[in-house]
């Protein structure tokens, strides 16, 4: 018989998956949950002359299955990505990759134009810039700490 090395993270790895499948909740994927909120595209938001810039990551969406909203001072970002149909007789052992729709939204500051919004979509990346009302430039203060 062989030795074999002990994993107690691994034991506990399992341990919550059974228990998760035998209560009918979703997986447990290497210490992350799986669900409904884990396909949302991650973003990179910045600031620079005047405009803000969104970056957002959406690969394996079309241009046409994304759509970029405003509405009430919040942006909305949209789109769906759809399930590869093309297996050729693959069996998959594992499967991470999500797809279906995907939603995010940010409330912007009152300095935006709404009507000065541009979205652009290259190699999997959604960009939107944001560009501030002329004169409209925030300010910061400190406040003292008693």
């Amino acid at each position: 018989m062989a030795l074999k090395k002990w994993e107690p993270l691994q034991e506990l790895d399992d341990l919550l998956e059974r228990s998760r499948r035998g209560l009918g909740l979703l997986p447990w994927r290497g210490r992350e949950w799986m669900g409904e909120l884990d396909w949302s595209p991650r973003v990179d938001i910045g600031e620079a002359d005047g405009t803000y810039l969104i970056k957002a990551e959406v690969p394996g969406v079309k241009k046409e299955d994304v759509k970029v909203s405003i509405a009430d001072g919040v942006l909305t970002l949209q789109g769906d990505r759809h399930e590869e149909e093309e297996t050729q007789g693959l069996q998959f052992h594992r499967v991470e990759r999500f797809h279906g729709s995907f939603s995010r939204s940010f409330t912007l500051p009152p300095t935006i134009d709404p009507q000065q919004i541009k979205a652009t979509f290259q190699d999997g990346v959604l960009s939107v810039t944001l560009h501030k009302r002329p004169g409209s430039e925030s300010t910061a203060q400190q406040v003292p700490v008693e």
